[in-house]
């Protein structure tokens, strides 16, 4: 969006462009292949997630995190293959939807854009904000006759946590994520990264054990690259410097929605002949659409309903 494009680098194309090339996913093995894993730069993405849905400091984490994790788990995708990652909740977040793809493409809105704060935070343990609910992980394989769905209940109110005992539960999978943003003192984003560790069922359980010991004391990948002198592999071989790993390949990943005016027409074309007949009839002009994955407004006018619904409905 040329408008958030502004808001966030200004005239300045070439930082915009710099900083997008640096969005990347990088996969990566260890251990003869035992341990498969991916590690995330995604400044820019979560800076222009939080400008499109016009989010706070605390809703900015919480869907950012998602943001990450789904980009994350396209790591073990190929083709046409996507993923989502869907969260309902008691608590104020009220639940989040995010979708990712096998082309590193991440969308996704949280249900309440103005998670209320009682008091101030005094850190970012957001598992009183998410409260009793579940988690759930869908898989749309082009391969496969029809979508998988797992799901568990929120056992920490931590998506990191959380998708590590759904890959457990669901998939018998001993699996860690990392995920962190760093914010300045003015509540802006000066750095995004997440880190994802998966051992096959053949994989030693010492192993495990060490990595998980590792990536519990790694630094916040959030503050690592908000010094943009860090890269990603950099951080992989600094850290796992004693394994036996090796790289296997790298994407980029963006905030990307593909919705449009055309799609939007479509669904509007869809709508029962009365309702797109009192709509068509009635209104109210202009109406107004919002994609909630990019949260893009659509308006139409009365001319352009009329025209929808005389097209869908030629002798109404």
């Amino acid at each position: 969006d040329p408008e958030h494009f502004f808001y966030l680098y200004g005239n300045d194309i070439k930082a915009g462009l710099k900083a997008g090339a640096k969005d990347r996913l990088q996969r990566f093995l260890i251990a003869d292949g035992t341990v498969r894993g991916a590690v995330l730069y995604s400044t820019k993405m979560v800076r222009e997630m939080r400008a499109n849905h016009s989010l706070g400091i605390l809703e900015t984490l919480v869907l950012g995190h998602a943001y990450m994790a789904a980009a994350l788990m396209t790591a073990s995708l190929k083709g046409n293959d996507r993923i989502s990652l869907q969260i309902d909740c008691s608590g104020t977040v009220k639940g989040l939807v995010v979708e990712s793809n096998a082309f590193g493409e991440v969308r996704g809105y949280l249900k309440n854009t103005m998670i209320p704060i009682d008091k101030p935070l005094e850190n970012f343990n957001l598992s009183p904000f998410f409260g009793a609910g579940f988690l759930s992980v869908t898989k749309y394989l082009e391969d496969a006759k029809q979508p998988f769905t797992g799901k568990i209940p929120l056992y920490h109110g931590s998506i990191a946590r959380d998708l590590t005992r759904y890959f457990l539960d669901s998939e018998q999978l001993p699996t860690a994520f990392h995920l962190s943003i760093k914010f300045d003192t003015d509540g802006h984003v000066i750095g995004a990264g997440a880190l994802f560790l998966q051992a096959m069922p053949d994989a030693d359980e010492t192993l495990a054990a060490d990595l998980e010991n590792i990536v519990g004391k790694m630094p916040s990948l959030g503050t690592v690259f908000s010094d943009e002198t860090k890269d990603a592999k950099q951080v992989v071989s600094e850290n796992f410097s004693r394994f036996q790993f090796k790289w296997v390949g790298d994407y980029r990943v963006e905030f990307m929605c593909h919705c449009n005016e055309e799609k939007i027409k479509a669904m509007l074309m869809m709508l029962p002949v009365e309702d797109l007949k009192d709509l068509s009839e009635n209104g109210p002009f202009p109406v107004k659409i919002l994609c909630h994955h990019c949260n893009t407004s659509y308006q139409f006018d009365e001319a352009s309903v009329k025209k929808i619904f005389g097209i869908r409905y030629p002798d109404n």
